[in-house]
């Protein structure tokens, strides 16, 4: 079992699930069961603990702490993952233009910052988080987990079914790194 102390961030597409209306957005912030790119497997329950607590999540923009630029207003662990919900700011300038770069497609990516409280590494080396603090979901450029694409109001069913073919290839690519 590992304890850390240092704040940590663990990026992830949007989700496949993504829908954004305006300044809301929603989506999955985090996926269970999944290796990211740098190694880790975020175990279901690891949030429950934190957001049973309440409150406190910020969002930012690319981790800065210096650039809230919206409110998370639900978040939840469901059996696919850490999901939110919440609204950018359209009286913050940044706000305004995390809500055109989405909307543009230029930012599709969701990261998580958080702090281990439980973990553990596997004979293959990765590391799974059993219990996380988390302290901020931010907007991002460059997300970690690769295999939750985003998918927004108005795709058409072949941008979907290339989502699938995207997760495919990324799985082989993981098996093919494993061997």
């Amino acid at each position: 079992m590992e304890m850390k102390d240092a704040l940590e961030r663990k990026f992830a597409r949007f989700g496949e699930d993504l829908i954004a209306d305006d300044l809301v957005i929603e989506g999955y912030a985090s996926l269970f069961g999944q290796t990211d790119q740098g190694g880790d497997v975020v175990e279901k329950g690891a949030y429950a603990r934190s957001l049973a607590k309440g409150g406190g999540v910020k969002m930012l923009w690319q981790h800065d702490p210096a650039q809230p630029i919206g409110v998370w207003d639900e978040l939840r662990e469901d059996a696919r993952g850490l999901w939110v919900k919440g609204r950018l700011l359209d009286s913050v300038a940044r706000g305004r233009e995390a809500a055109a770069l989405i909307a543009a497609g230029a930012i599709d990516g969701l990261s998580i910052g958080y702090r281990t409280v439980t973990a553990a590494k596997t004979d293959s080396g990765a590391r799974v988080l059993t219990e996380l603090e988390l302290w901020e979901v931010s907007l991002v450029t460059f997300p970690m987990l690769p295999t939750a694409r985003v998918a927004a109001k108005g795709d058409t069913p072949e941008a979907s079914h290339l989502t699938e073919i995207a997760a495919a290839f990324d799985a082989a690519r993981q098996d093919l790194a494993r061997r």
